[in-house]
């Protein structure tokens, strides 16, 4: 990727970013919300063309790879230790 990046880019990094400090902090649910972010922002950028299209393909396979990451990733998965 080029050294600058587009507003759009910076802000998929961002949501990315925050996502990916809410997993290492085992913040379950804001992680799944900001998911549901990054994915909604994709849609709308890809609807709008307000990114290129080698960035959205960028953007869609890590989307792809924490979908499966997080696929069973909440509290209501998990279960209880002391049964």
């Amino acid at each position: 990727m080029g050294l600058f990046k587009s507003r759009a880019e910076k802000e998929l990094d961002g949501i990315i970013q925050r996502l990916e400090m809410n997993m290492s902090n085992n913040y379950k649910d804001n992680a799944q919300d900001d998911l549901k972010d990054l994915e909604e922002t994709i849609n709308a950028l890809r609807s709008s063309g307000g990114i290129k299209p080698g960035a959205l393909e960028k953007y869609e396979g890590i989307l792809d790879e924490l979908k499966e990451k997080m696929k069973g990733y909440s509290h209501k998965d998990q279960k209880p230790y002391w049964h």
